[in-house]
């Protein structure tokens, strides 16, 4: 299998794709001020990214775990599912490394009891900042309910997928059903025009058999003559009809 098409990859690409986006994004938060609303807003943003990033590292950990036990049957060996488990290692400990970062940042970012003296002392600035943290929160809020909405919107999409293929395979196992019966039908009937020749056969042989006791050695002979005539036309009646 080609990385191109190996899901391991695919996977991977994806999570490097977020790592970077995170690693961009705590460049950006390390250079805003902190006490700011837009520093609070990036706080909570990445701690939820290297939640995210960190989720996926551990799917991908798992189906690592999993394909380990029969390398083989994956087409893999040790070499490879080392490389794999260095990568996710790797990616792990970038993660960590950030959101410890955040949170030593986080904790070191609170307002003292003198920045709160220095921020009443000016009302022209602390209106400012209060505006602007409001707006930030407002913006985060929203961006959050969206991305919530969306997740609902693919779920329902998932699941009216789930309940087409469920009707489906209904249909599919109805069909089958039918033709079950159909065919025990024509088995039925088969079955009975079987029974129904064997019984001609039997009353026939017994009148052979009485016919043969009473007649003459040349009448035996005619009467074999006539019943080996009368069963092959019994066989073309039957048989060939």
């Amino acid at each position: 299998m080609t990385p191109a098409q190996d899901p391991f990859y695919i996977v991977k690409e994806e999570i490097q794709d977020s790592i970077d986006k995170l690693q961009s994004t705590f460049q950006q938060w390390e250079n805003i001020p902190s006490n700011t609303g837009e520093h609070v807003h990036f706080t909570k943003e990445l701690l939820t990214n290297c939640e995210s990033v960190k989720w996926q590292v551990d799917e991908l950990n798992k189906a690592i775990t999993v394909a380990s036990r029969d390398p083989a049957y994956y087409g893999l060996n040790e070499t490879e599912l080392g490389r794999r488990k260095n990568w996710t290692a790797s990616a792990l400990k970038q993660v960590q490394t950030i959101r410890r970062s955040v949170e030593a940042g986080k904790a070191k970012g609170g307002f003292s009891n003198g920045s709160r003296q220095e921020l009443l002392g000016s009302s022209q600035t602390g209106r400012s900042n209060t505006q602007y943290t409001a707006m930030d929160n407002d913006d985060f809020i929203t961006s959050e309910s969206d991305r919530q909405m969306l997740l609902i919107k693919q779920q329902d999409e998932e699941l009216d997928e789930l309940s087409a293929s469920v009707q489906r395979i209904g249909g599919v196992g109805l069909t089958i059903h039918d033709e079950l019966v159909g065919q025990e039908k024509i088995l039925d009937d088969l079955s009975m025009e079987m029974e129904t020749t064997s019984n001609r056969l039997d009353f026939v042989q017994k009148r052979v058999a009485m016919v043969m006791k009473k007649a003459s050695a040349k009448g035996q002979i005619m009467m074999i003559a006539f019943l080996i005539v009368l069963f092959i036309i019994l066989f073309v009646l039957v048989f060939l009809t």
